[in-house]
């Protein structure tokens, strides 16, 4: 199927205020890209674009003072399969584990391991390992959580949550991503976006999304603790340890946030 997406964003700004922008499509889906979503700004300023440490693509510019507005608007070509399950996909051992996913075991910014180890194991030491051991923690934070936007809070880590019970989409993933380290999973936190194509309606507005990968059968596989459904369409942005490797926007400087719009939907084949 063929999906349009995209995003606006505008920002007041009392001074000129470098910017990091994190809102182009993943390279790993570059190739699918019928039209680049390509970051455009009004005021037209210089972009610098480069790789971050996992690979994402970034962009980097100076905003002037007063108002600029970021636009992302593309298409991209996608196969129309929800996302993959294996439900016989196993957990490796810690020691066998390629070297690139150990520093997805280990505690970060908004995911402490060692907070919340005792918890995970109480939770999920008797469950099975591999897929099983991971849905079943997407089942635990998806009924634990209570989703709100009026919860969000960029101070709230994985062990907040699990005490407060509320949060938004990032805060599922923290949590899950989190109970799995503790349980020697590798589980890396992933931004994009996720659309209702195929999903009963009524739809709310449409918002960028957090899931996580986590790494099983000696790949990355993907699991939404928030939605805990079957989705089409999903688009990946950026991955990293958490959410704050990969901000959507980060300003070295007073901002406040005018406008935010996300689009994503099927359009008719050609």
């Amino acid at each position: 199927m063929r999906i349009h997406l995209g995003c606006q964003m505008t920002y007041d700004l009392p001074q000129p205020t470098p910017m990091i922008v994190l809102l182009n499509v993943h390279y790993s889906r570059a190739g699918d890209l019928e039209r680049p979503d390509w970051l455009v700004t009004s005021p037209a300023v210089p972009v610098q674009a480069y790789r971050d440490a996992f690979g994402n693509w970034c962009n980097r510019l100076t905003a002037p003072p007063g108002r600029i507005t970021l636009r992302t608007d593309g298409v991209i070509r996608d196969e129309g399969l929800p996302d993959p399950v294996k439900l016989d996909a196993w957990q490796h051992p810690v020691e066998e584990l390629p070297s690139e996913t150990l520093q997805y075991l280990l505690g970060s910014r908004y995911c402490e391991t060692d907070v919340l180890s005792e918890v995970a194991w109480a939770l999920f030491g008797a469950t099975p390992q591999g897929w099983g051991r991971v849905q079943a923690v997407c089942d635990f934070v998806n009924r634990h959580v209570r989703f709100g936007y009026e919860h969000s809070s960029p101070f709230r880590t994985a062990a907040g949550t699990y005490a407060e019970q509320r949060g938004v989409c990032r805060d599922f993933t923290h949590l899950a991503i989190a109970f799995c380290r503790c349980l020697n999973i590798p589980a890396r936190y992933c931004t994009g976006y996720v659309s209702d194509i195929r999903q009963p309606p009524p739809y709310a507005p449409m918002d960028f999304a957090a899931w996580m990968e986590v790494y099983l059968s000696g790949r990355w596989w993907t699991f939404d603790p928030r939605n805990n459904d079957t989705r089409f369409g999903r688009v990946l942005i950026a991955q990293g340890r958490d959410a704050a490797d990969v901000p959507l926007t980060h300003s070295f400087g007073t901002h406040q946030l005018a406008d935010f719009q996300v689009w994503i939907s099927e359009l008719p084949p050609e």
